[in-house]
């Protein structure tokens, strides 16, 4: 593809796998030096290096946790180590507790609403100070934000919070030359998706009401983060971009 990002360089937190991988192998394949976040994921990430290596772009791998603000900090430390500036911010790390909402605790509430809302806001706050002349932040949401879903509703209650935050992220931010939007994708089936008991309907429900019928990939999403990321997309801001083929408009 032609390099219509070259120069750029872009942080993705949880990169290592799934959507995060396939945004980074796109945004380098476009002509971004990458950096990639993992928290757990060590040898993955690696090898994204690699990948993003082999398209002639420059890597690096930052172990850090999103919802923790000392983290945080050590990630863009090590950040500016390597890269004087930023350009674009994808936070797509996410994690949560699959349960019922009558089982939960505060502990729970906290490590879904920190890791998943309150990560944005503490990614921007650091990531602004390397856009001075401005950049984009794209937050990966899910259609738990707006619907109900079995087991998952920590976890969608800290995705509608995340829709929220970017809405105001977008009116602070905007007058900087800061383009802040959400990414809500459909059911991908990713690693994280083995986590959830109900797999296998989720997957099925999705493929008979999804008009398209073509089943949904990391790499649908990450071409959806891409098309935000170009200069043509300057005026789309605060918004958030469903990418699931039409399954939430099907009833």
């Amino acid at each position: 593809m032609s390099q219509t990002l070259a120069g750029k360089v872009a942080l993705l937190t949880g990169g290592a796998r799934g959507i995060g991988r396939a945004t980074a192998l796109k945004l380098a394949s476009a002509g971004c030096d990458i950096a990639i976040n993992y928290y757990n994921s060590h040898a993955e990430a690696a090898e994204v290096c690699d990948q993003v290596h082999s398209l002639g772009r420059q890597a690096i791998a930052i172990q850090g946790s999103v919802g923790n603000p000392e983290s945080v900090k050590e990630i863009f430390t090590s950040f500016t180590e390597k890269f004087e500036r930023l350009d674009i911010l994808i936070s797509n790390a996410a994690s949560g507790v699959l349960k019922p909402v009558m089982k939960m605790n505060l502990k729970h509430w906290r490590w879904c609403m920190e890791t998943n809302a309150l990560a944005l806001v503490l990614l921007s706050q650091e990531a602004a100070q390397l856009m001075p002349n401005g950049g984009r932040i794209i937050a990966l949401s899910s259609l738990g934000a707006s619907r109900a879903i079995p087991e998952y509703g920590f976890i969608g209650a800290s995705k509608a919070a995340l829709e929220s935050l970017v809405r105001s992220l977008a009116q602070e931010m905007g007058q900087q030359g800061i383009r802040i939007n959400t990414v809500s994708a459909g059911v991908v089936d990713t690693d994280a998706l083995s986590h959830f008991p109900n797999r296998e309907m989720l997957l099925e429900n999705f493929s008979l009401r999804n008009p398209t019928c073509i089943s949904m990939l990391p790499e649908h999403v990450a071409n959806a983060i891409y098309l935000l990321c170009l200069p043509e997309a300057a005026m789309i801001n605060g918004q958030t971009l469903v990418v699931d083929g039409g399954f939430a408009i099907s009833g």
